[in-house]
């Protein structure tokens, strides 16, 4: 019997609409929420590894429940699922987001579960491109986007004193190796490893339109992590982030400047002892739906080993355009033009130094 309601619950979950959330049930103090998008799209690039179908789907639910009238539970969970692969292809599918909370009026929230890390509080500011952008870190990467097991409170408006004053407290406990010393029930491969850590963000909305941010996070290594890879040691990862946003009259304006210290990924041989991470964009909302955008993003190593010296691990210009049909369709170009030379260091990295055009067609919801 739950195989056949699955099997009814999930076409539904791919074909309702509203683009803010389909709410799907409401009543006494209970709301639940639907959402996600299916995105055909297609890479074209002489790198190989990239180039064809990306073709994927998200959805996600969002629900909470009155307890009372100063305290609120609530909870998130959000899938992605590859469709550019055979039916039989495996690690097509997984968990974005899953955690539960409680909200106490103006005294802030607290949650636990896999969540962003505070660091993208501000991060999130660039992280607007059609489809590229936002790489200057990455997932499961201390506390720099989506996490597991991170604890966080949350507090709007400053226990409701200042308005737009935002600040969060986060701790995230350890996601270690899959075996020996240092394992752990949840364990992975070196480079998505953390210790016990910590992070906390600032942000205020200063004045029409225009928001500042800070963000700090601290992080334990793991043994695996000062061993395996060629490149980075240290006892602890550390990540320093500053932003600026404008956003008001149809203009969107935003930049972020990021320091790491054995925090941000040298490809596949390791992290940069120290690193240096810059975005910028700049997007305008024309009223019949174009959304054009242009932006520059750059991640520098410092002081690597092995006679590496300084070297870029990412940098790029990006340039796209957004076409909204309506709130629910819309179809976009972004063309990533690679800034990186080919050398030593980005083969040895796999990093890539190809251009990447993005050609993607969205219904959302």
């Amino acid at each position: 019997m739950k195989v056949k309601v699955l099997s009814l619950l999930v076409p539904a979950l791919l074909v309702a609409g509203a683009a803010n959330a389909a709410e799907i049930y409401n009543k006494d103090g209970n709301k639940l929420d639907l959402y996600g998008k299916i995105d055909g799209l297609h890479y074209f690039s002489d790198d190989k590894s990239v180039d064809g179908d990306q073709t994927y789907m998200r959805v996600g639910v969002k629900g909470e429940t009155q307890i009372n009238d100063q305290l609120t539970g609530y909870g998130q969970w959000e899938y992605k699922v590859q469709a550019n692969n055979t039916e039989s292809s495996s690690n097509q599918a997984w968990t974005r987001l899953a955690f539960a909370g409680l909200k106490f009026g103006d005294a802030g929230s607290f949650d636990y579960g896999r969540n962003y890390g505070v660091v993208y509080d501000v991060t999130s500011w660039t992280d607007v491109l059609p489809e590229f952008g936002g790489d200057t870190y990455g997932s499961d990467n201390f506390l720099q986007s989506r996490a597991n097991g991170v604890a966080t409170y949350r507090n709007s408006d400053f226990f409701g004193l200042v308005d737009g004053l935002n600040f969060a407290l986060q701790y995230q406990g350890k996601n270690g190796s899959v075996s020996g010393e240092g394992a752990t029930n949840n364990g992975r491969g070196w480079s998505k490893q953390n210790g016990d850590g910590f992070g906390t963000s600032l942000t205020y909305d200063i004045w029409d339109g225009i928001s500042a941010g800070f963000a700090y996070s601290h992080s334990k290594r793991t043994d695996e992590q000062n061993s395996v890879p060629a490149l980075g040691r240290g006892d602890n990862a550390e990540t320093y982030t500053g932003g600026l946003k404008y956003d008001a009259n149809n203009i969107y304006l935003a930049s972020q400047y990021t320091q790491t210290y054995n925090a941000t990924r040298a490809g596949s041989l390791g992290f940069a002892n120290k690193a240096q991470n810059f975005e910028v964009v700049a997007q305008y909302q024309f009223d019949f739906g174009l959304r054009p955008s242009v932006a520059y993003l750059q991640s520098k190593g410092k002081d690597l080993e092995r006679g590496y010296g300084d070297k870029d691990i990412l940098k790029y210009v990006d340039v796209g355009a957004t076409y909204y049909f309506n709130k629910n369709m819309s179809t976009y170009v972004d063309y990533k033009i690679n800034l990186l030379d080919d050398n030593s260091f980005t083969r040895n990295a796999g990093i890539s130094t190809d251009d990447v055009v993005a050609l993607g067609l969205v219904y959302q919801f």
